[in-house]
């Protein structure tokens, strides 16, 4: 349901934080932390050093940045 009126969401939201503050029901259990797990954008191939032009933009000195070395991301 598309709001067009900004002021008609705020009110929901504040009814709905209301409703969450106020809750008569037990809270669940604490939130478990993270597991968090490689993913392939932190990933560094392996290249030589270069004190030479930098690979991605050959017009500047290597800086070492490592992004030849990634996806990028």
């Amino acid at each position: 349901m598309p709001f067009n009126d900004e002021d008609a969401l705020r009110a929901l939201v504040r009814e709905a934080v209301a409703r969450h503050l106020h809750s008569s029901e037990p809270q669940a259990a604490s939130p478990r932390p993270l597991i968090l797990t490689s993913h392939a954008s932190h990933y560094r191939y392996v290249l030589p050093e270069s004190d030479g032009p930098c690979l991605i933009e050959p017009a500047v000195q290597c800086n070492h940045c490592g992004y030849c070395q990634s996806h990028g991301h």
